[in-house]
């Protein structure tokens, strides 16, 4: 059996979620079988529209929308527990290859699950699924227990300079 890797994407720069979208990418036309749950997301996004092309790609928006603006609710929180219980029992089955968590990083930020049920799931998956965590504000725990970590650092970016998200390149 193969052992699957954790890999972790994070910081303030852009490309998370893109990054680990292109690994999905990789990976279902290499044919493994992808699932990507989206943690507070619930708006559809063009990277979204990637299950039309590719049918070994699952994606499930586990969010109520975003609270970045307000404080969580007790709905957000069970909603996240609720999506973490599901992918957790995801990372114990046989049916997906390659796991990505986009967002779970902000989840467990804005204290929406507990980071030790975080790691409980990773290390009870079936040991062949590689794992994609996403998001800013990764904790040290998982940082440490990811094999990869890529750390994404602003340096410039044009959103500065009053440029608003732009479909297929930004959302």
């Amino acid at each position: 059996m193969n052992k699957g890797y954790v890999h972790l994407y994070t910081g303030n720069g852009k490309g998370k979620t893109t990054a680990a979208f292109g690994l999905a990418l990789r990976a279902a036309c290499a044919g493994k079988k992808v699932y990507i749950g989206q943690f507070v997301k619930d708006m559809k996004y063009s990277e979204t529209r990637i299950v039309d092309f590719m049918p070994n790609i699952v994606i499930e928006q586990l969010g109520v929308g975003c609270f970045i603006s307000k404080d969580p609710t007790e709905r957000d929180r069970l909603i996240a527990t609720e999506a973490l219980e599901k992918c957790a029992n995801i990372l114990k089955s046989e049916h997906y290859d390659l796991v990505v968590l986009d967002e779970i990083n902000i989840a467990l930020y804005y204290n929406l699950i507990d980071v030790e049920r975080v790691i409980t799931a990773i290390k009870d998956r079936k040991k062949s699924i590689e794992v994609v965590l996403t998001g800013r504000y990764a904790p040290e725990k998982l940082i440490e227990l990811a094999d990869l970590v890529t750390e994404m650092r602003e340096i410039k970016h044009y959103y500065s300079q009053g440029v608003l998200s732009r479909e297929g390149f930004d959302c």
